[in-house]
Order: structure tokens, then sequence, then C-alpha cells
């Protein structure tokens, strides 16, 4: 009668659970803006395998390989796409990298221009949009943001719900052992039950959207970027940023130019200094506005609802007639997480300053603010 009971209540959370997940983690709800930039893991789910689809963690090797990633994904670490030597330089500015290197890295992740590119990380949004700009700057323009990342493909798992209540169980099970050890035949007994779910565990594991271990090898393929078609209204270079950052100490609110840090303050009064960059401190002119205000960390979701971020961004006094410049310090995560919540509320003229701090920082020709 009781294990009748805890299958009942066992099936009524599964029920609730996926109820929670189709609401959170569906693509009910998505304005067209957010269809052109994200895509929900209801949705995503349903492309897992299929042919010119492939998955890209913007998250380190590390995070792929121990942490884990969606199965079949390649792993494109969001910092490195920003290519710049130890000083800080870059080659082919205002692009992420230069155009050979660029097609040679994506070709070899098995990706050609056909290819839909759904972008992921843990689910915070930073490097997913990374690597969201870097195609998208480079004129692939079939690519998607994984709005919550692996925590959102977890939750829409059903095998992963049953390991996850399995796991719980076995917890149970070893507090009940313990407590009741002088009780031999009792304790044998959970034990037994104990690897029953370890069993249906090892069983489910393989069947899981996330997996852990190394990257596989990919077939290269031929990717070819068309220098005509780059989006050049997605990216900015430091002269631009330079010129805007006169106009806003010149005329103060009155500029038609923004530039938004989004780093952390520690960063921005240049006590941490990030890979070893020359100087530490900011562009002046700023409005300090931390990437960590857009992402929803309660429902662990890329990015907040559409009418929580404009508040955000009227707080600040951000405007859509403003020309804005979002910089971090490579210009592939926090700004771009930024940027690309401004697009998606319609700011037109919201850019990525793909040298950033890493590139502005180590140059002593460019003023700096602490």
């Amino acid at each position: 009668m009781k294990n009748t009971i805890k299958l009942v209540l066992f099936l009524v959370f599964l029920s609730s659970t996926a109820l929670v997940a189709n609401e959170t983690y569906g693509s009910n709800g998505y304005t067209k803006s957010m269809k052109a930039h994200l895509i929900s893991a209801k949705d995503a789910v349903k492309l897992l395998g299929k042919k010119d689809v492939v998955f890209v963690s913007g998250d380190s090797d590390d995070t792929y390989e121990a942490i884990g990633h969606i199965e079949g994904s390649v792993e494109m670490y969001a910092h490195h796409l920003h290519h710049s030597d130890l000083t800080g330089k870059m080659e082919c500015t205002p692009l992420f990298m230069c155009p050979k290197e660029a097609q040679e890295l994506i070709g070899s992740k098995g990706i050609s221009n056909n290819t839909l590119v759904i972008a992921y990380d843990n689910f915070r949004g930073p490097n997913a949009t990374g690597v969201w700009a870097f195609f998208k700057s480079f004129g692939h323009n079939n690519v998607k943001i994984l709005n919550g990342g692996m925590d959102a493909m977890k939750a829409v798992d059903p095998n992963q719900l049953l390991v996850d209540e399995y796991k719980e169980t076995i917890k149970e099970l070893k507090k009940e052992a313990k407590a009741k050890k002088e009780n031999k035949k009792l304790v044998a007994k959970l034990q037994q039950q104990e690897e029953v779910l370890k069993t249906k565990i090892e069983t489910l594991e393989p069947k899981l959207y996330i997996q852990k271990g190394k990257e596989p090898t990919h077939t290269p393929v031929a990717y070819t970027i068309d220098m005509k078609k780059i989006n050049w209204d997605l990216i900015v270079s430091k002269e631009e940023v330079l010129k805007a950052s006169l106009d806003i100490q010149e005329k103060g609110k009155n500029s038609n130019y923004r530039i938004i840090d989004t780093r952390a303050m520690a960063e921005i009064i240049g006590e941490n200094k990030l890979d070893n960059v020359a100087r530490g401190g900011h562009v002046p002119g700023s409005t300090f506005l931390e990437w960590s205000n857009i992402t929803d960390f309660d429902n662990k979701l890329s990015f907040k609802k559409l009418e929580e971020l404009q508040k955000t961004f009227d707080f600040y006094g951000i405007k859509k007639d403003q020309t804005i410049y979002a910089y971090c310090h490579v210009g592939a995560g926090r700004s771009t997480e930024i940027v690309v919540a401004l697009r998606m509320l319609g700011y037109k003229n919201a850019k990525v300053y793909t040298g950033s701090w890493d590139e502005w920082g180590n140059d002593m020709n460019l003023p700096i603010n602490r």
C-alpha cells in the first residue's frame, strides 16, 4: 500500500513538473522579436540529432567535459572567439577574428553555411550570446540562442527527472539505513532497493540530453564568409567608441550616444584586471549596467521577461533613438547579453564593441577613468 501511494505521488510530481516546464521552458508568450533571437528548450528538443542543425556550447572546454554539454553539440568557447594577441591587438577589427581564421574554425566544427546554429551555455546567457554575436556578425543569420541553456534542457528531459528522483530516493534510503543500522534485515532490504535504483539510473544516463566527456572529432566542412554579408551594424571599433565617449563628455545627457559597461564594479573601478590587461578602469562617459540585470536567475532563463528588461533600461535612461555601444572584457559575452536584450526590445542601434576592455585597456593612447 505504501509503495502504491509513493508511486501515485511520484506520478503526480512528474505531471506537475512537466506542466511547469511547459510554461517556463516553452515558447508560448514569445514575441516576434524574441522568436527572431531565441529558441525555447521545448522547441530545441525537437531538433536534437537533426541534419543541418548544430548545437554550439559557448562555455569552456572544461565545462563541456566535466559539467556537461548537450549530446552531439560542439564547443566554441565565447571568450576565445574574440581573437587578439597578448597586447590586446586585433588584426581585423572590428571583426571578432579575421575571416579566413573564422572560416576555418567554423568549418572544423562541421558547420556549413546552411546550418542552423543553436548557441547555448549553462543558462545565464553571456557565453551563448557571445556565440550568437560571432556568427551573426559574419552574416550567418540562421542562429538562435537557447533560452535557459543546459538547465532548461534538463528541466524538459523526462529521463533526467527520473534520474534526479531516483537519486533523491537513494539518499533517503541511505539515511534510513543509517538510522536503523541495528536492524540488519531492514538494512539489507534498503540496500537491495538502492541497487535496483542504481541499475535504473545506469540504464537512463546514456539517454539524457546532457552528457559529460570530451568533445568528439568532427568531420570538417567548407564554410565561406561573404564580406558583403558582414553585419557591420552589430559591431563597432575602438575609434567609434572613442568618438562616442568624447561626445558624451561634451554633451552629457544630450548626446545621442550611450556606452554601456556590462562588467562587475571591481573591473569598472580598476581593482580587478582580467587576463593581465595593462590598465584597469572604464571608458569615460560609460553607463554602468552589469549583465546580471538581464538574466532570469529565479527561473534559470537567459533573459527576464521583456517588460522587466524594458524597466531596467528605462531606469538607466537608455533610449531607442540613441546609438548604443556595449562592452565587457572580450566583447563576446557579458556585452552581447545586453545587446541581445536591447535588440529584442527594438533598440536597432545597439552594437557590440568587439575589442572591449582587452583592447581598450591595453591601448595607452586611449583615455580611461577609474
